[in-house]
């Protein structure tokens, strides 16, 4: 059964970016044992720097060194302590890509990497677009990958994370994103996907605040009287393709929507699950095509692209 979403309200905004430092601090105000590893781009008047400022000696700042800090992780991590480290996304998997693949995975470590300003969310170019990290995560053993959809999940995964093992890629972006889920009253497991819109005639899988673009266009799709479900798949890595095969077959359509490049990432996986499950369907991708973005604001880059609602709305109609 689809669990209440806000999809209703266009301006309920909140912040994944904040959500995971005042989560952060509320778990170490509770007694709970970890430490925190940041680059420069924490400031102090963010959740995360109040955690900073009131837990100084569990708390490393690693500047603009993003390897390093991922080395260090999990060095830590090594020590016996679970550990969150928080980098600025389009350098966690760039930049430190080797870290992640041999100090991090392959010890089997319990790092979590919080990467924020994932995606092309922060606005700074094809230097600052982080569209190929779901592909290079998928293809490292031993990693597990979320994705929340809004503030209140970021909080959720934070505090499941804990008592997950191994090691976790945890992709944010940038801040102000619309809340796709009305409260926080709903079940959440890691590598279970979430039914968020029933549907009958098409389904959509998506993860990430781009959850709340599609619910948009499936609204869109309703008063037309089109049925598009919305599936939040909110763990990429381990993939759940129970679900990916049982909302195909109810519908026989599917389309999967990403702030990735359409190459190797939540589009990329879906197809492999269908194709090897014998799916006859209808298929379709939308995320980044396989270029460096044009310069603009997450939304611009969005409608540029045709991955906002309106962009959805129109692949499923041409689909069907």
């Amino acid at each position: 059964m689809a669990v209440q979403t806000t999809y209703d309200f266009d301006m309920m905004l909140s912040s994944a970016r904040e959500a995971y430092g005042e989560e952060l601090l509320a778990m170490a105000q509770e007694g709970e044992e970890f430490v925190f590893c940041y680059s420069d781009n924490v400031a102090e008047s963010t959740k995360a720097g109040q955690m900073i400022k009131q837990f100084p000696d569990r708390c490393f700042n690693f500047g603009i060194a993003e390897p390093d800090e991922v080395g260090a992780s999990a060095g830590l991590a090594l020590s016996g302590l679970t550990v969150f480290s928080q980098v600025f996304g389009p350098f966690l998997p760039l930049r430190a890509a080797d870290q992640i693949h041999t100090d991090i995975a392959y010890n089997d470590v319990k790092v979590r990497l919080i990467g924020t300003h994932s995606g092309v969310t922060a606005a700074g170019g094809p230097t600052h677009n982080d569209i190929a990290d779901l592909a290079l995560y998928r293809a490292i053993p031993n990693l597990t990958v979320c994705v929340p959809a809004d503030a209140g999940q970021c909080k959720k995964i934070i505090r499941a994370s804990m008592d997950y093992e191994g090691p976790m890629i945890i992709r944010i972006d940038r801040a102000g994103s619309p809340n796709v889920y009305a409260d926080d009253n709903y079940e959440y497991e890691i590598g279970k996907a979430i039914e968020t819109i029933a549907g009958d005639d098409v389904t959509i899988i998506s993860t990430g605040s781009n959850i709340y673009e599609c619910m948009m266009a499936s609204k869109k799709l309703a008063e037309e009287g089109i049925s598009a479900g919305v599936i939040d798949m909110h763990t990429i890595k381990p993939l759940d393709t129970d679900a990916i095969i049982k909302y195909a077959n109810k519908t026989g359509n599917v389309v999967t929507v990403e702030d990735h490049s359409i190459n190797g990432g939540l589009g990329g996986a879906v197809a492999e699950t269908l194709c090897e499950a014998g799916f006859g369907g209808k298929f379709k991708r939308i995320g980044m095509p396989d270029v460096f973005s044009v310069l603009g604001s997450p939304d611009d880059i969005y409608h540029f692209y045709g991955m906002d609602r309106d962009g959805i709305y129109k692949t499923i109609k041409e689909m069907l």
